[in-house]
Formats: structure tokens, sequence, C-alpha cells
């Protein structure tokens, strides 16, 4: 008789114990979430999938059609943020832009490299369809492209190209 209320005891101490353990738990994972400035939820390990509409634009100080390029893109919901440098050169090496495909700025956004004047739209379809490709490029300066004519005209004369790392490419969308 003595094992057996021994026994219970160590048992219902043990339940208890598995009962605290478990509500502990459950308190955790109803931490109110919270969002972070970058797109992560607090209290929980998701990240956010929507893409980030940041660009950054590496271009020179003294570009016109680049600033009308970021006006473009401004103006379509992005948020531009404007690095004005000498190297381009450097630059479009840097992030891997082949030569046949160089314009007169390149820009980085989720861990693509958009060369030239690409459209808002196009940049948008590359985010939303995530392809397997290093970037998107509008070589030269395409007289009828975002930047290069007024502001709400459509492009007009010229492909957008997908590119990868190692230089090949394929027609994105053609104006």
């Amino acid at each position: 008789m003595k094992h057996f209320v021994f026994a219970s005891i160590i048992l219902i101490l043990a339940s208890l114990a598995f009962i605290g353990c478990s509500r502990v738990q459950n308190q955790a994972s109803t931490l109110p979430e919270r969002e972070s400035k970058d797109g992560t939820t607090v209290g929980q390990k998701e990240v956010s999938t929507e893409p980030d509409n940041t660009i950054t634009v590496y271009k020179s100080p003294s570009c016109g059609c680049c600033k009308g390029w970021e006006s473009h893109l401004s103006n379509a919901g992005f948020n531009v943020i404007s690095k004005p440098t000498e190297n381009m050169a450097g630059i479009r090496k840097e992030f891997g832009v082949p030569e046949n495909m160089e314009s007169c700025h390149t820009a980085l956004i989720n861990g693509y490299v958009i060369e030239g004047h690409v459209p808002a739209a196009d940049i948008r379809r590359l985010l939303e369809t995530r392809p397997s490709v290093a970037g998107l490029a509008a070589p030269g300066m395409p007289p009828k492209s975002p930047g290069m004519q007024p502001e709400g005209e459509k492009p007009a004369g010229y492909d957008v190209l997908s590119f990868d790392r190692e230089g090949n490419s394929t027609v994105f969308a053609s104006y």
C-alpha cells in the first residue's frame, strides 16, 4: 500500500510538471506578433514573402535620363535609393552585367540586377515570377523607353532581356 501511494504521488507530480511545461510552450507560441522594419515577424520564424519595393540605383552624377528613370520608378510605387558614382564600369563588373547589355545605370532589387531603362512593369513581373536569372537589361539607351521619353508615353521599339550569370540572354519583353 505504501508503494502504491508513493507511486501515485510521483505520477501526479510528473503529470503536473508535464502540464506546466506544455503551458509554458503554448504561451511562448502565442506571443503577440509584430512586424519589424525588414519584414520579418517578431515572435515567429516566418519571413515576409512580399518582395521589397526598394531599388538602389547606381548612376553617373550628371546623368539626366537616369533621373527620369528614377522618377518613372517612383511614380510606379518603388522606393528609389539613388547612389551617384563615377565608377559605373566597376559597378557593372561587380554585379555581373554582361558588356553587350550595358546602359547608363545599374540597379539592384531583391537579389536581381536591373541594367538600363527597364520599365517598372517588367521589374514587377520579375519580382512576381522570380525566374532563375541574374537580372533584366535594356541595352544601350532606347529612345522610347522610360527616362528617355516623356513620362506616361508607352515604351516602343526595343527589347528587355533577361540574363544569367554566364551572360546568356533571352527576350523578357518586346516593345
